[in-house]
C-alpha cells in the first residue's frame, strides 16, 4: 500500500450518507429588545435559527 492512500478511515461506498452532527437542543426563555426581534424576524421564517447562529458565532469567536 502507498503511503498516499494510506488511511485510518474505512472505504465509503458509493451510496454511503455522511450524517452532520449537530448538538441537543434547549427550549429556553430568552427576553430580547423589541427592536432586535423586528430584525430578527425580518428576513422571513427561521430567526430562532437566526439567533443560534449569531450566538455561535460569537461563542466560536470568544474562544480564539
Amino acid at each position: 500500500m502507498s503511503k498516499a492512500s494510506k488511511t485510518d478511515a474505512p472505504e465509503l461506498s458509493p451510496d454511503a450518507v455522511l450524517v452532520h452532527f449537530r448538538p441537543r437542543k434547549a427550549a429556553v426563555t430568552l427576553r430580547i429588545d423589541s427592536d432586535v426581534l423586528a430584525w430578527l424576524k425580518s428576513a422571513g421564517d427561521g430567526y430562532q435559527t437566526r439567533i443560534n447562529d449569531l450566538l455561535r458565532q460569537a461563542m466560536n469567536t470568544s474562544r480564539r
